[in-house]
């Protein structure tokens, strides 16, 4: 996990790689997160949606190039974890268990799910790989799962941009407060057991 310090330094770094490249850095940003470099999506997706707002880059696009990042990282995550080289880690190995029981519990579609969690999206591609989903299922839930990732943090930073471009009025507090009432219902769910 990325210390409090890093945070603030590795998004501005990411919002220059999209300022500079694009959809391409959009692309490019979305690979390693999803190849378990565990590089913070959200920031990626929400600067799109900002940039959308702004009209640097088009909506489908975006969600297209981070949809096509995350397929990317994730077959290069699936390889990995064909290989079963990373259960040779005690801590990878643990980790790796687990999702192998949720795999074996819920079948193919916690592959789907988990795109849809933070973190777990991340890592999900390494199990998958080891216990060989058949590879087109394995793309096919990838797919969906990133693009309607994408495409719900790309509409956030569109609508966060617009609020706050509108802050003075009624319909940009209103977009504010939900955002900040989204937010604290999901750190709540987080901290109960």
């Amino acid at each position: 996990m990325l210390s409090g310090s890093l945070i603030l330094p590795v998004g501005a770094v990411m919002t220059g790689v999209i300022e500079r490249f694009g959809v391409l850095g959009v692309f490019l940003l979305m690979v390693p997160e999803s190849a378990c470099v565990p590089l913070p999506s959200e920031v990626t997706l929400l600067f799109s949606g900002f940039a959308v707002h702004h009209g640097w880059m088009s909506f489908p696009l975006a969600v297209l190039a981070a949809t096509a990042g995350n397929l990317v990282g994730s077959l290069l995550a699936y390889a990995l974890g064909a290989t079963r080289l990373l259960e040779q880690l005690p801590v990878v190995g643990t980790v790796l268990s687990r999702w192998d029981g949720l795999l074996e519990r819920h079948g193919t579609r916690a592959v789907l799910i988990a795109r849809l969690l933070p973190l777990a999206r991340t890592f999900v591609s390494l199990p998958a790989g080891a216990r060989h989903i058949p590879l087109t299922r394995f793309i096919a839930l990838t797919t969906i799962g990133c693009a309607l990732w994408a495409l719900a943090f790309v509409l956030t930073g569109m609508l966060a941009a617009g609020a706050w471009a509108s802050i003075d009025g009624v319909a940009g507090r209103a977009l504010l407060a939900i955002g900040i009432l989204v937010l604290a219902a999901s750190v709540l769910r987080r901290r109960s057991p």
